[in-house]
């Protein structure tokens, strides 16, 4: 699959959009259920806590699948995502509160490979102030 952004519309340099996500603890007992890991660090903050982390924390992945979101929604298909990786830096620390935590999320297209169709995007996530996710990059097939 191929995204409906024409690879002959982005540079070097383009930004996409940039997006907050609001994460609460219901949010990550949801994913809990969803992907199956239950580790009490993500729901249990005595558990936590006792572990050495300043509160319970986000799941990694779910961490990752909300950066993810920028480029698949900036390319319109997330089947034109060809490769995805990241590098844990920090974990997104969520509060027992209404509130909880916020991941912002910015990104721009960093390389363009004319024969094959691709760009590399490269995005920068935070959480509380502090870069959350390393290496964080996507290869993205445009039409």
């Amino acid at each position: 699959m191929t995204a409906r952004i024409s690879y002959d519309e982005v540079e070097v340099g383009t930004e996409l959009p940039v997006r907050s996500f609001p994460v609460t603890r219901a949010d990550l007992v949801r994913y809990a259920g969803a992907s199956g890991d239950f580790n009490p660090i993500h729901w249990n903050e005595k558990f936590a806590k006792e572990v050495g982390l300043p509160d319970v924390i986000a799941h990694g992945m779910f961490t990752m699948a909300e950066a993810a979101r920028v480029v698949t929604d900036w390319a319109g298909d997330p089947g034109a995502v060809a490769e995805y990786g990241v590098r844990f830096t920090r974990p997104v620390v969520v509060p027992n509160d209404d509130e909880g935590a916020v991941i912002e999320v910015s990104g721009k297209v960093a390389v363009k490979d004319d024969e094959n169709r691709t760009v590399r995007v490269d995005l920068l996530v935070k959480s509380g102030g502090q870069k959350v996710l390393g290496m964080s990059r996507a290869v993205v097939r445009l039409a």
